[in-house]
């Protein structure tokens, strides 16, 4: 049976209707600077990141109606918290640990972001009410951004 092991937070995921409008704000208020964007079509979002010291904060902006990031904004049009990402370093083992334990893993653990990383997720209520993904660093733990506007 698997055991996840947690190595760290990776990045807090904030949905936001506008990213420029977003990256903006950012930027004036808090000196904060985003870097490329790039696209991730499967879930259809246009995305950011901000590097910190110790973690990334993910800008998210759907590219298409309908994706799971639009459905968010439905609900919270002003945007917000969509999820918060935790790395482990095995993620199939990681996903049967927990699905083992009783938890929701939502994905196969195959699907990749958009830096080639294996991504999963947790259902909410199985995270204390937060939708938490599951990230295993791509061979090497080098990220390959993918980038795209």
């Amino acid at each position: 049976m698997g055991v996840a092991m947690i190595t760290g937070l990776s990045h807090v995921s904030l949905a936001v209707p506008n990213l420029e409008a977003a990256a903006k704000r950012l930027k004036e208020v808090y000196g904060l600077h985003i870097g490329a964007v790039m696209v991730n079509e499967e879930q259809g979002v246009r995305m950011a990141y901000v590097e910190l010291a110790n973690a990334r904060i993910e800008l998210m902006e759907p590219s298409r109606p309908g994706s799971p990031v639009a459905k968010f904004l439905e609900r919270n049009p002003g945007g917000g918290i969509h999820h918060f990402c935790l790395g482990v370093d095995d993620m199939a083992a990681s996903a049967a640990g927990i699905a083992a334990k009783g938890a929701r893993v939502l994905g196969d653990g195959k699907q990749i972001n958009v830096h080639g990383e294996r991504i999963a997720f947790v259902h909410p209520k199985d995270f204390l009410g937060a939708l938490v993904e599951l990230e295993e660093k791509a061979e090497g733990g080098k990220r390959k951004a993918k980038r795209k506007s």
